[in-house]
């Protein structure tokens, strides 16, 4: 490794002894001040995300929970600035071409924080997506639980979730009082995700689910009775008050003040706000009417393509087919374990098929389980959730048993493909186990990336044989129409002043999502604007990549190979793994 030579002092050399002149510090090389950085974020950003710290095997930050207020937000953003400042003075020309990668990421995840500091917008801490109140519900699911440690870390932070929550509310009564609120059409239900979570009983809470398991080794059953006596106490007297508090201040000052626009545009710095999340959630420099137009051309392909399966299958139209796939019983489950038994089949039918497509496979497996009873009616139709392999806690395909009749068995192919296999599973668990830094293993991922892989797998279903029947193929193209009407209707939304009435038609009209399906999804995409643009982008530049390979490599072309080398450096910007994917035709080209 070369180092940076350093000049002497400058007096001549004779006039004094050569031992006596000081000599300047070496100046580190490129790739170790990078190094150093890299360092220096990560052990900060462990230290700002104690809860995630924990998970990750980090247990300096046990008895500390995340700070939600403005201050901690402004004082991350500056911290972001020095470290951006930091990588901006390191020259690429010094640094290998990995180097160069995990500089380029860690730039553009310090260069969105900082952006998305300077929008009043950052008072918005939850949609009808997520929130603080359920992402504290999850935590019994996201920090490890087998030691006393665990155990009294675990009450540690249930004692401190008041302070927490009063924070958060402070933020969200601030943002409301200068115009930062979502929108009344999609607040229909909210309350149930904050209520929900309080238990008649607090040994059946959410809670106390890890003191229903076993005893761990170094606790006495005489201790352990204490630690669950804790907990009950906890619960009901300490956590249980605090969504009651919130769920008050809900419905008694913020519900009221909803506004009566949906787009993001009505808001304080809308239009700049929004340009913001497009660039961020698609990693390109697309403008929201660029992203419209693309919509509206993916609709109208995919739109053929789903005649062509109606008539196959024996109909006049797409419309008849949809009508019979949106009301036939024969194609719902009746109950909530047929449906989660039905996803969990499917799983399994995809895990075996894996082998032929990818030549690496991750480690750590994953489950299914239903979404939270208290969030379910509002949400998606499914979700993944990481896990983390240094606290021994497997990732989770969340299905929604909610409104069973409107969550037909012919969509699962394509909804596991993309939630667990070979999509959001399979490439953050090998991304868990790259040879990468932590930040870009644990904390990195890249909307486009990320959603345009688990997207990708749903088409790549076709050849692995998942759509076995005129309705599973049907599903499929609802799906692929399901992203790209997001195109259309995001942007619609947000930069050209539609109604929810009219996203919600342009939805019926061209997908097969049943009514309860695009109410929800409709919903998210007010309340979170931009996300959603990131799933068809992404798939399109993975499968553009793909095209470009088969076309330069010709017979040398390796499916695996390919698959492999898309997932070989974790979620990354599309421009970084256009680059990734050319140099790697050109090395097999040669």
């Amino acid at each position: 490794m070369k180092k940076l030579v350093t000049l002497l002092a400058a007096l001549p050399l004779a006039v004094i002894p050569l031992a006596l002149v000081p000599l300047a510090p070496a100046r580190a090389a490129p790739a170790e001040d990078l190094a150093q950085v890299i360092a220096d974020h990560w052990a900060w950003w462990l230290s700002v995300h104690p809860e995630r710290a924990t998970a990750l095997g980090e247990r300096r930050y046990d008895d500390r929970l995340s700070d939600p207020s403005l201050a901690a937000a402004d004082a991350a953003a500056a911290k972001a600035q020095g470290f951006l400042d930091r990588l901006n003075a390191i020259p690429d020309a010094g640094l290998d071409p990995a180097a160069r990668v995990n500089k380029a990421v860690l730039a553009r995840l310090l260069r969105d924080q900082v952006a998305d500091n300077r929008f009043g917008a950052r008072q918005m801490l939850f949609t009808t997506y997520y929130g603080w109140h359920q992402g504290f519900a999850e935590l019994p699911n996201d920090v490890p639980l087998r030691t006393r440690a665990d155990y009294e870390s675990y009450l540690k932070r249930l004692a401190l979730y008041p302070a927490y929550n009063q924070a958060a509310i402070a933020v969200t009564a601030k943002g409301v009082s200068e115009g930062y609120v979502l929108p009344c059409a999609v607040l229909d239900g909210f309350e149930k995700s904050i209520t929900g979570v309080i238990a008649a009983d607090p040994e059946a809470s959410r809670f106390y689910a890890p003191f229903r398991g076993t005893r761990p080794a170094d606790v006495s059953e005489a201790e352990w009775a204490v630690f669950q006596a804790r907990a009950e106490t906890l619960i009901t007297a300490t956590v249980e008050p605090e969504y009651r508090r919130f769920a008050d201040y809900f419905t008694r000052d913020y519900r009221p003040k909803c506004r009566a626009s949906v787009g993001a545009s009505a808001l304080p710095q809308g239009a700049e706000y929004y340009a913001e999340q497009v660039r961020q959630q698609t990693t390109t420099d697309l403008t929201p009417d660029q992203v419209h137009q693309l919509g509206l051309r993916e609709v109208a392909r995919i739109r053929a393509e789903m005649e062509q399966v109606a008539r196959a299958a024996g109909f006049a139209d797409r419309a008849a087919f949809i009508a019979k796939l949106r009301t036939d019983p024969i194609y719902y489950a009746k109950d909530a374990e047929t449906l989660l038994a039905a996803a969990a089949l499917e799983a399994k039918r995809h895990d075996g098929l894996l082998p032929r497509y990818f030549g690496r496979l991750p480690r750590l497996p994953y489950g299914v389980k239903p979404i939270p009873a208290e969030t379910a009616e509002g949400t998606t139709t499914a979700y993944y959730g990481p896990g983390s392999p240094p606290a021994g806690i497997a990732g989770t395909y969340f299905v929604n048993t909610s409104k069973l009749a409107q969550r037909p068995l012919w969509e699962l192919p394509a909804l596991t493909a993309h939630e667990a296999v070979p999509g959001h599973h399979l490439q953050i668990a090998l991304q868990q186990e790259l040879d990468l830094p932590a930040f870009r293993k644990y904390a990195a991922g890249f909307t486009a990336y990320v959603e345009g892989w688990a997207l990708y797998t749903e088409r790549l279903g076709i050849e692995m044989g998942l759509y076995d029947t005129p309705e599973k193929q049907m599903g499929r193209l609802s799906y692929e129409m399901w992203r790209a009407c997001r195109l259309v209707v995001d942007t619609g939304l947000h930069a050209k002043g539609w109604s929810k009435a009219q996203a919600i038609a342009y939805m019926r009209e061209n997908t097969a999502l049943t009514e309860a399906n695009i109410e929800a999804e409709v919903n998210r995409y007010i309340s979170w604007p931009g996300q959603a643009l990131g799933y068809k982008i992404g798939e399109l530049r993975i499968r553009a990549l793909r095209e470009r390979a088969e076309a330069a490599l010709g017979p040398r072309f390796d499916l695996r190979a390919f698959h492999d080398e898309v997932l070989g450096q974790g979620a990354v910007p599309l421009d970084l793994l256009e680059a990734r994917i050319d140099g790697w035709i050109k090395a097999r080209a040669g």
